[in-house]
């Protein structure tokens, strides 16, 4: 995807536990059984009416292989999740789906992008972090307030960290358009300022490659809901239309704000030529009023023998005047054509 290649290669902790977030067992009734064990993850599976919701951040290959013995992960799932340069997709694998979501966060007024693989199963909710994305901790708890929806199954864990996302995106979004203001007083002034046009030039490029990480949420979110109802259940629905609102929003949001940028430059570039073009006015007219007296007084340069007007005494002033009115009507003029 372009733009994507701003994810920075991490090497994988050498720590298992530091890439294992979160993995918690829940009942049918929503609640937690308690956290759970990479290795005893088919033994709660065991037991009916449970599933498992597990978060990794920048897992090996050797944990993504002990995921797909546990959950039976199709091999191409696992292979796009070990490596982070996927695209915003849904792949469905039988009765599994694969996820892909683009994450993105504000560093050094910087957008950092990252990704997001979700696998989810009937029992099972998997999701792999790979570079810039907040922990999914707040979803998590958000979600095991509502017991009641979480007795759905796994989808609605999956709708907490779509929402979470997509909710992360809006605030970077108006962050830019703070900073557009401040930058305000630096676009309408009438002199070229590299930093200021640099700056909208980088504003302008991470916003296209956040539209182009938000865009194809919309399809993916309506391919929820309309093409597997075995996984996402009717009552979930309506949240995934909130979720999709929300990514429209979004959407609306970074269109809104390039456009605002495209003028900002566009703006801030008329005005340095406007400015410019003053400054050559203004050198023209000096320029003019300079050159009538030095025609004038380069005709006395010219060492012809028959200029009656030398031999008077009054030649000098007379000559002086006339340089003096020539120039005066010129300075005039200018002055009513605001040229000086």
């Amino acid at each position: 995807m372009p733009g994507m290649n701003s994810i920075a290669p991490v090497r994988p902790p050498a720590d298992p536990q530091a890439m294992v977030v979160n993995c918690v067992g829940y009942r049918r009734d929503g609640t937690r059984t308690g956290d759970v064990s990479i290795d005893a993850i088919s033994d709660v599976l065991q037991q009916p009416d449970t599933f498992v919701w597990v978060g990794l951040n920048e897992p090996d290959e050797a944990l993504l292989l002990k995921l797909q013995e546990e959950f039976d992960l199709h091999d191409l799932a696992i292979e796009d999740a070990q490596s982070a340069h996927q695209r915003t997709k849904i792949e469905a694998y039988g009765n599994s789906l694969f996820i892909v979501v683009q994450t993105a966060q504000l560093e050094s007024g910087h957008i950092a992008f990252g990704e997001t693989h979700l696998f989810l199963g009937a029992r099972y909710l998997v999701t792999v972090r790979h570079g810039a994305s907040l922990s999914y901790a707040p979803a998590r708890r958000s979600c095991e307030h509502s017991p009641e929806l979480l007795a759905l199954g796994p989808s609605y864990g999956m709708y907490g960290v779509l929402d979470f996302i997509v909710d992360n995106l809006l605030p970077i979004v108006r962050d830019f358009r703070e900073e557009l203001q401040e930058l305000e007083q630096d676009i309408f002034a009438a002199r070229f300022n590299r930093d200021t046009v640099r700056r909208l030039y980088d504003m302008q490029r991470d916003l296209m490659t956040l539209r182009l990480a938000a865009s194809p949420l919309q399809d993916v979110i309506s391919q929820l809901m309309r093409l597997h109802p075995q996984l996402i259940p009717d009552e979930l629905h309506a949240y995934f239309r909130d979720v999709h609102d929300h990514v429209t929003r979004v959407n609306d949001a970074i269109g809104a704000m390039r456009e605002m940028l495209s003028a900002a430059i566009t703006v801030n570039l008329s005005l340095v030529t406007f400015g410019q073009n003053e400054v050559m006015k203004k050198l023209a007219g000096w320029a003019a009023m300079l050159a009538a007296p030095t025609l004038i007084t380069s005709w006395y340069g010219m060492n012809f023998q028959h200029m009656p007007e030398l031999a008077k005494p009054w030649s000098y002033p007379a000559i002086i005047g006339v340089v003096a009115c020539v120039v005066g009507g010129i300075f005039v003029v200018l002055k009513r054509s605001k040229w000086l």
